[in-house]
Order: C-alpha cells, then sequence, then structure tokens
C-alpha cells in the first residue's frame, strides 16, 4: 500500500506555517520536498515540474493580477494621509448622541474605508487607535468595542475593490474554464472581475447592515454594554460631513463606476484610484489647491471628451478641427500631469511617499511570492494524486451538490484558522471549485460565498490576522481574551450572511446579471 503523499504534503505544510516559517517558503519548501520523495517512491513524474516555468510566466503576466499593486498603493496613499481618522472623528460625532451609535460609526466608517482603500491591517490599526479608546472612555464593553473593530475592519475583504476578490476572480475563471473543457465544451465563458466586483457589493453592504442592527440591539437589550457618549459632542456641519465624506465616495464612484459600467479594465481603473488617491492626499497634506483641483478637473475632462469625441492625429485626413482638439486634449494631459506631479511633491516633502511605496511593494512581493509557489505547490499535489482523491472525497458526500458545498465551506473555514486567505485561495480552490461548478452551482454565487467564508480567516484565532493587528493597536487594559471573545459573535453574523446569500442568490446574481 503506497503512502498518501497528498495528504501528507497538505499536513506538512500546515505544519510548517505554525512553527512561524515564513508561508511562501514553507509552500515551496514543502512542494520541492514531495516531489522529491513522490519521485524517488514512483508517485510523480518529474517530467511535470517542466511545466512551472509557463505557469510563473503567466501569473507574472496575468493581466488581472496587475491592477492588485495599483489597489494597494492606492489603499496604502489614504490611509497615510489620514483619512480614516478624520472619517471617524466625523462619524463619531454624527452617531455619538445615539446609543450604540459610536459602534454604528465604526461599522459605517469601516464599510467607507473599505470601498476606498481595501487594507484591513491599516484600517483595524486607524480604528484600534481612534475610535476604541473612545468607546472605552465612553462605558463601551470592552468585548463588543474589540469585536467591533476587528470586524468592520475586515470589510476591506468583501466589499470592492479589493485583494480578495481580485484573486478570487481569476481562480474561479480558471476554474470556470476548466469546468467547461471537462464538459466537453470548446466556446467557453469567463468570469471578470467586474462580474465578482458586481457580485459582492449587495452581500458585503448587507454585512455592513447587519453588523449596524446588531450594534443597536444590543445597546437597545444591553444599554450598559454600548451606551451613548458621556461627552455630548458637537454636531458636525453639513459642509464639515461633505468635505470628509466626498473625496472617498467620488473615488469609489470613479474606480468601481468605471469597473461596473465596462468603460475600463481592472487596472486602468486601479490606475484611476492610484492617482484619484494621490490627489486627495496632496490637497489634504497642503499642496496648492488651485493645482489639486485643477488638475483634478483637467483629467476628468480629458477622459470625458476623449471618450465623446476621440482624436487620431496620425491619420491622414485629420481636420484643423481634429487638430484644435488634439491640442486641447494634450494641455489637459499637461496640467493634469502637473497636478500629480504637485500631489507627489508634497507626499515627498512630508515623508510619505517613501514609505507608501515601500509597503507596496513589499504587500505586492508577498502576495505575487504566495501566488507563485502555491502554483509550484498544487503542481505537485496533482501529481500525486491529491486532485482525484479530493474529487473523490466530494462526489462520495451525502447529500449531493448541496453536501460537497457544505463540506467545502467548512473546510475552507476550518483551514482559516491556520491559514491566510491568499493561500487558500490560490491553494485549495483550483483544486474543489472545478468539481463544484460542474456539480451545478453557480460559479459567481460559489465565489461571494468563499469570499465571505474567507473574511473570516482575518477574525479567526490564533493567526486571524485582525486579532494580531488589534492587538497591537489596542490600549493596555483591553486583553487578548476580551479580543478573541468579542469577535466570536461577528464571525457568527458572517456565517448567518452566508446563509442569506446562500438560501437568496439573487443577492448576489442580480447585479452581475444585471450590468453584464
Amino acid at each position: 500500500m503506497s503512502l498518501p503523499l497528498d495528504l501528507l504534503m497538505v499536513a506538512a505544510l500546515i505544519g510548517g506555517i505554525l512553527i512561524g516559517y515564513p508561508v511562501a517558503f514553507s509552500i515551496a519548501g514543502v512542494a520541492v520536498l514531495f516531489a522529491l520523495l513522490g519521485g524517488a517512491l514512483g508517485q510523480f513524474d518529474m517530467r511535470l515540474l517542466g511545466a512551472l516555468g509557463q505557469r510563473v510566466f503567466g501569473i507574472m503576466t496575468n493581466d488581472v493580477l496587475i491592477a492588485i499593486p495599483l489597489f494597494v498603493f492606492m489603499g496604502l496613499v489614504l490611509e497615510k494621509s489620514r483619512v480614516a481618522e478624520d472619517l471617524l472623528e466625523t462619524m463619531g460625532r454624527l452617531f455619538g448622541r445615539l446609543r450604540g451609535g459610536l459602534g454604528v460609526s465604526v461599522a459605517l466608517v469601516g464599510a467607507l474605508l473599505a470601498a476606498s482603500t481595501g487594507i484591513v491591517g491599516a484600517t483595524v490599526v486607524a480604528m484600534g487607535m481612534i475610535a476604541l479608546p473612545t468607546m472605552l472612555r465612553n462605558g463601551y464593553d470592552p468585548r463588543l468595542a474589540s469585536g467591533v473593530v476587528c470586524a468592520s475592519g475586515t470589510l476591506g475583504q468583501i466589499i470592492p475593490p479589493s485583494t480578495l476578490l481580485i484573486i478570487l476572480s481569476d481562480v474561479m475563471s480558471n476554474a470556470f474554464q476548466r469546468a467547461q473543457f471537462e464538459q466537453g465544451r470548446f466556446s467557453i465563458e469567463t468570469i471578470s472581475v467586474g462580474q465578482i466586483f458586481a457580485a459582492a457589493l449587495a452581500p458585503g453592504l448587507l454585512l455592513v447592515a447587519v453588523y449596524v442592527v446588531y450594534m443597536l440591539a444590543r445597546a437597545a437589550l444591553f444599554p450598559a454594554d454600548a451606551p451613548a457618549m458621556r461627552e455630548a459632542p458637537d454636531h458636525p456641519s453639513p459642509l464639515r460631513i461633505a468635505a470628509v465624506i466626498l473625496p472617498p465616495i467620488l473615488l469609489i464612484l470613479a474606480v468601481l463606476g468605471s469597473i461596473l459600467g465596462g468603460v475600463a479594465t481592472p487596472s486602468e481603473s486601479a490606475a484611476v484610484g492610484a492617482v484619484g488617491a494621490t490627489l486627495i492626499a496632496g490637497a489634504r497634506l497642503g499642496a496648492p489647491r488651485w493645482l489639486i483641483f485643477g488638475g483634478a478637473a483637467a483629467l476628468v475632462a480629458l477622459v470625458v471628451g476623449a471618450g465623446v469625441a476621440p482624436v487620431r492625429l496620425q491619420r491622414s485626413d485629420v481636420t484643423l478641427a481634429d487638430q484644435i482638439r488634439g491640442g486641447v486634449y494634450m494641455a489637459l494631459a499637461v496640467f493634469g500631469f502637473a497636478g500629480i506631479v504637485g500631489a507627489l511633491w508634497r507626499m515627498r516633502r512630508e515623508a510619505l511617499l517613501t514609505p507608501t511605496v515601500k509597503a507596496t511593494m513589499t504587500v505586492t512581493a508577498m502576495i505575487f511570492a504566495t501566488i507563485i509557489t502555491a502554483s509550484v505547490f498544487s503542481l505537485v499535489f496533482i501529481g500525486l494524486g491529491g486532485e482525484h482523491r479530493l474529487r473523490a472525497i466530494l462526489a462520495e458526500m451525502p447529500g449531493g451538490a448541496t453536501g460537497a458545498l457544505l463540506f467545502s465551506m467548512a473546510l475552507i473555514f476550518l483551514l482559516g484558522f491556520f491559514l491566510d486567505f491568499v493561500e487558500i485561495s490560490v491553494i485549495l480552490l483550483p483544486l474543489v471549485a472545478p468539481a463544484l461548478i460542474l456539480m451545478g452551482h453557480d460559479p459567481i454565487w460559489l465565489a461571494v460565498l468563499i469570499a465571505i467564508n474567507l473574511q473570516t480567516s482575518f477574525l479567526t484565532p490564533p493567526f486571524g490576522f485582525s486579532l494580531f493587528y488589534l492587538r497591537g493597536a489596542a490600549p493596555p487594559e483591553v486583553t487578548t481574551g476580551q479580543i478573541y471573545a468579542g469577535v466570536a459573535p461577528f464571525i457568527a453574523l458572517q456565517i448567518v450572511v452566508i446563509g442569506l446569500v446562500w438560501l437568496a442568490p439573487g443577492f448576489a446574481t442580480s447585479l452581475p446579471r444585471a450590468l453584464f
């Protein structure tokens, strides 16, 4: 009887991560070791490793994944320009007089930051340093305060645009294509990032609504857990509210609107977001307003003008009117570029540009290193017969397609206690998603269910990243046990939302069908 090397390979990976070895090196190292062991035992064909070069090249030139560093840069620019702090302060003053209002403001700010930055760590740390002490000072239960900060900070993974959804769209599109090939279809359909973004929008907002309802209900049933602010805050003026909320909302509309409207590709819309975030940061850091707002207006005018009345100056039949329009477009481009340069110069003067670029490179390198090494892992795992074993397990599940999906969701949830969403997305999902799609599950609906499930990995101990982020930012009087206890109800709420989307697939499928 041969050794089940595929199962031992997964166990070795989890063991390597648990002892604290770097994730990317653990994935690649385990893959290489088991490839050699499988080759020595005659269970793995070493010639399969010849496909690695093509796999790595395909990842590095993937048009979808190119958007990741731009979205990361956009989020980091907004985080370092103190957008989160202004939003929290304004929302706290707006809802603070309401019982449970501080918790509601944290949930709403989390949603706004999710749609504009999508950086979980930055959001949790910012709210942990600003909102959490305020809630504790006003008598909030430390567990409830910690839970709502952690949970609201993870909304950036389900509300688009997010790195998770970009990776998930690529994985699910490949799985959908594989499933169609296995069905004998050669005229195949694909899944775009825009479809996944549209599908996740309503469930993401539903999750925010569930958090808000829970906070208000908890405050009504247990007033001591979430009282109104003791220090009566001044109500912010409409002008102040607009000045704080409008910039991120306009940025969200520009990024999501360009994708959902089919105007731009994900990488193009990510570039729009990066430029918009840079201009917002420049204005907030004291760059000349006429330059920033003028540059932004010039870029908007350029986009609209070039879309409505494009000019091809290289053509032989160019008229004088075309030449004038071309000159106007070039002038707009120069002025818009000047606005961007002015914002970047101001960021550099404030010592924000260099750390932002370094952090962007670090996060991007981590994500791509994980994706590339996971490709090595999955190749070896498939070569050892792991894919067939997983498919056999799914096929033998009681309850047919529903039982297989329940098993897969439970497995993803349990792996979330030990693995990051990137590892689960690029290691496990390519193996189980094609089988689930072949069983009849809608791939877009399936992607949303998995996305909400993966979001819980940020909250589940012992390796939930949000827990670590908050532990580092929380006041000393908040214990680790209180943080763990505080996130438990919000994990349950996420499971409730998974159930709602499961029972009412229209939450995930209606908007993509309407737009695409």
